[in-house]
């Protein structure tokens, strides 16, 4: 107390100083009600005059001159004047913030009393300085305390405390920014007041209301802040609805425009989409940002509004154009981009409609633009739609498979393609093991019912189901067609192989889908064994029952069951309330596919639901029938041999890359191996436990020996050049060398985070230079492939 009652003047000053700056940011705030930008204006501005006027009362107290005695007389009659005027304000600050605030329908009575008593206070205040009935002035002309100075404090006090209980009462009405000022406003100065009584010559009441009503300034302009962020924010979110929803309706009026498009051409239903996923994905992959990515998929999504201008004798003739017809078609390019042109916000979109048929060889239309003169969104959506109409029903052909789909794009990239996004195109194919990316056409026999219908003998089949090691599951009801009798019926599951995923039974596209069966298991447990190596079967019947199938099949069966597959063995599980039959299939050698298919004779499947899980069996799920198939029982160098019988399913021991090194080895495809990537790969890559795949596993880049590439962009940059000189005599000879087995050197150098990797086989030769992202790491090489067998690795320090 004695530390204020030295240095209150200089607070004094500080606070005059402050509340002359309050009361000029009040006038200026613009964000507040009239009334009460008013009240805070007149308690800053009174909380400033009650200092000031405090401030002197104090310097002129005992000063015996003549401006002595009035200055100590105005001024002690402002102090208690401006004490008045400063809960006065703060009332009409509470009428105002609970009407509006508050939302209150009517001025709380007691704040209307507040009102009253102020006058009365001001009142009893004038008629002190006539009776000294709160203070008088001695012989010195010192301030001294009277008789009814305790009544001074009365009226404030009691105002006050009306005043905190209407903020008690409405205390939830008011945010919390608002609530803490008040109540300290209306606390604060009892305590002030009660140590003032026993402190003369401290005004510690005086200057803990200003505090107040400084604080209570401050805690609005923090409220107001608050109010405004949250209104932004509140404006933020509504205007990203807005363009959510401009985005949307721009999207849906795209996809109609697209749809409609197709709907031209009965075969090319959800064309667009597809090749707006695809190009989206390709953009992806390549690392662009999500801006460029949108514009890629409505830029596919619309490349083909061309057409709208071609003719639909053009569009929907069944068999190959004539010239003249494709030269019309020829014209959608143009035509798209006439039309879209006048989207001038989205430039993007009447490039994709011009630009898709560029060939990156100059070769294309409709300007003969050649490799990065061709716009970059054109180049993605080239080979997007390149895929995605070979994948899909054409009038004149089925889709052709993946595969073949795949060895169409290695064949065109840096001709027809851009070789990068055609080398993601590739990576994305490699990626599809369901082959899930191509056109879902319905399957006539299950479309919309779950059901299939066969008349006479495998005369209808379900499309193929993929098993993989992944346990599919699967229910169905079973029933003897109506008229028919159960003895002529047969139900059965097919087990085969093709390009396609489809049964060409005696059909002359078997042999161009290389379409191979293994085996036909019927529902009683009986199975015909064709190109598979052995089956084992095992029958539980249910205890006290003794089927009589072609009843049963008459009335339906319900059946229920799982199939899945590991490396060559096929397992199937099928039960029914009167039996349970495991079916073990040995394929002819663990490279194969396996498809699953229904079918039978003058029966009825319905309530057919097939569904593939998450679970992955290991080795020991399926009981082996049959020793594993080895290709690779030849010579062994400084590592063991390695099989790989699908698509990067297998790799060699690690081996270290240091300094200058090679690594040869014999490679020869498997029997079914059939495309140009059918064969060797080599990985330069690092983990914890020097596995391909293992622990902590960072693939630095993947070379394959037809010239393909991928790394993994964010640990190394690489760039490959592949050359084919005159030794290489084509594709076709290229996949006959990797049939009948060729040798291979491959010579690797490393120079710090340098690694260049060369190698020549079939007249195809190979350099790649990988630049690593981290500083100096351990790496390895190891050897891997597709359909193909690696033997007698040697490896040599140079």
């Amino acid at each position: 107390m004695e530390f204020l009652r030295q240095h209150q003047l200089n607070i004094m000053l500080i606070f005059i100083g402050i509340c002359g700056v309050l009361a000029f940011l009040v006038s200026i705030t613009k964000t507040l009600s009239t009334k009460r930008r008013q009240a805070l204006i007149s308690m800053e501005l009174s909380a400033m005059l009650l200092l000031i006027c405090d401030r002197f009362a104090y310097i002129y107290r005992g000063d015996l001159s003549t401006l002595g005695f009035w200055m100590v007389r105005f001024c002690n009659f402002f102090v208690y004047f401006f004490s008045l005027t400063i809960v006065h304000a703060f009332n009409s600050y509470l009428i105002d913030l609970y009407m509006h605030e508050g939302k209150l329908k009517k001025i709380p009575v007691r704040l209307l009393i507040c009102k009253v008593i102020s006058v009365l206070a001001m009142l009893s205040l004038i008629i002190s300085q006539f009776t000294n009935f709160y203070y008088y002035f001695d012989e010195q002309n010192n301030y001294t305390r009277a008789d009814g100075f305790l009544l001074s404090y009365v009226f404030p006090v009691f105002m006050l405390l009306l005043q905190f209980s209407v903020i008690i009462q409405y205390y939830k009405r008011l945010r919390k920014l608002i609530r803490i000022p008040l109540i300290v406003f209306a606390v604060f100065p009892f305590i002030a007041t009660g140590v003032q009584i026993f402190t003369y010559g401290l005004s510690l009441t005086n200057m803990t209301i200003v505090g107040e009503a400084i604080i209570l300034y401050i805690f609005v302009l923090i409220d107001l802040n608050a109010s405004v962020e949250k209104a932004n924010d509140r404006e933020i979110e509504l205007l990203r609805e807005e363009q959510k929803k401009m985005r949307m309706m721009f999207e849906q009026t795209a996809r109609a425009l697209a749809n409609a498009i197709d709907a031209k051409d009965e075969y090319t239903h959800g064309h667009s989409m597809r090749v707006a996923e695809y190009a989206q994905k390709i953009a992806m992959v390549a690392g662009k940002d999500m801006t460029f990515c949108s514009e890629v998929y409505f830029a596919g999504l619309l490349h083909d509004v061309g057409k709208i201008g071609v003719p639909n004798s053009i569009i929907n003739k069944e068999g190959r154009l004539t010239e003249e017809e494709f030269a019309e078609i020829k014209k959608h390019p143009v035509i798209g981009k006439q039309i879209l042109s006048s989207i001038s916000t989205s430039p993007y979109l009447s490039i994709g409609a011009n630009s898709h048929h560029e060939r990156y060889d100059g070769k294309g239309y409709p300007d003969g633009l050649k490799g990065d003169d061709i716009p970059e969104l054109a180049r993605m959506i080239a080979v997007a739609d390149a895929y995605d109409a070979m994948t899909s029903k054409r009038s004149y052909r089925d889709p052709i498979p993946q595969q073949k789909v795949r060895e169409e794009i290695v064949k065109g990239m840096g001709a027809q393609f851009d070789p990068d996004y055609a080398r993601i195109m590739l990576h994305l194919i490699d990626l599809d093991t369901e082959y899930s990316m191509k056109e879902q056409t319905e399957i006539h026999e299950l479309a919309g019912t779950n059901a299939l219908s066969c008349n006479a003998a495998r005369s209808s089949f379900s499309q193929g189901l993929l098993l993989s090691q992944n346990i599919t599951n699967f229910k169905m009801k079973c029933k003897t067609q109506t008229g028919i009798k159960s003895s002529q019926s047969s139900f059965s599951f097919i087990l085969f192989d093709s390009l396609d995923g489809r049964i060409h039974y005696n059909d002359e596209k078997a042999d161009e889908m290389l379409y191979t069966e293994y085996a036909q298991v019927f529902f009683n447990g009986k199975t015909e064994q064709k190109d598979c190596r052995k089956i084992h079967v095992t029958t539980n019947t249910a205890k006290d029952t003794q089927p009589d199938w072609q009843t049963n099949f008459e009335e339906g069966i319900d059946f229920e069951g799982q199939a899945v597959k590991f490396k060559d063995h096929l397992f199937i599980k099928l039960s029914c309330k009167y039996q349970t039959t495991e079916i073990t299939i040995a394929l002819p050698d663990s490279s194969r596919y396996a498809y699953l298919s229904l079918t039978g004779e003058h029966c009825e499947f319905t309530n057919v639901d097939f569904i593939k899980t998450s679970q992955v069996i290991d080795k020991n799920f399926i009981t082996r029938i049959a020793p594993e198939i080895s290709f690779i029982e030849g010579r062994t160098g400084d590592i063991p041999n390695v099989q790989v019988d699908g698509w990067r399913s297998a790799a060699s021991q690690a081996i270290p890359v240091t300094g200058n090194m090679s690594i040869s080895f014999h490679s020869m495809s498997l029997p079914t191996a059939r495309l140009i990537w059918h064969c060797p790969f080599i990985t330069l890559f690092y983990s914890d436990d020097e596995k391909v795949g293992g622990k902590n596993f960072k693939e630095y880049v993947l070379i394959r020996m037809d010239g393909e590439n991928w790394e993994e962009v964010t640990v190394a940059e690489n760039s490959i050049a592949v050359n084919k000189n005159d030794r290489f005599e084509g594709w076709q000879a290229w996949k006959e060398m990797n049939k009948a087995g060729f040798d291979c050197t491959v010579n690797i150098e490393r120079e710090g985070n340098k690694i260049t990797v060369s190698t020549e086989n079939g007249g195809i030769s190979i350099k790649s230079v990988t630049l690593l992202k981290i500083d100096n790491p351990v790496v390895y090489a190891a050897l891997t492939g597709d359909q193909c067998a690696i033997t007698n690795i040697k490896i040599r320090k140079n």
